[in-house]
């Protein structure tokens, strides 16, 4: 997805990402496809947790809700992610993902199970 790491804070397990959206996401209608703007959500919304739980773990998505407030521009977008609520079985996300003007364009939450950091071994 080209995301880039801005910054996390710790205290209200907030992450900041940024992306920059290419020409070739663009659809027809002249914004990035949908099922990529999710994709970002997701981004956000996943490294939140990780960060949140020191890299330990990764959240597994039951459920994520979109809402696209406005078309996603191709070029430079700021993704915030942040963990609502974590318990040992389920925990609760939300994204945001803003233009270069700092514009809300979508908005997303998921539900999810914290499951083990993968480590790529096999």
């Amino acid at each position: 997805m080209g995301v880039e790491f801005d910054h996390f804070d710790a205290e209200r397990e907030e992450i900041t990402l940024r992306f920059t959206a290419p020409e070739t996401f663009i659809t027809p209608r002249g914004s990035v496809q949908g099922g990529l703007v999710a994709g970002f959500l997701d981004e956000v919304m996943g490294w939140a947790h990780v960060w949140a739980t020191d890299q330990k773990e990764a959240p597994l998505n039951l459920e994520i809700s979109m809402s696209l407030l406005r078309p996603v521009p191709a070029g430079p977008l700021i993704g915030k992610g942040r963990v609502v609520r974590r318990g040992r079985k389920v925990i609760f996300l939300e994204g945001e993902l803003f233009d270069g003007e700092n514009r809300l364009l979508a908005r997303s939450t998921s539900t999810a199970i914290p499951t083990p950091r993968p480590t790529g071994e096999k």
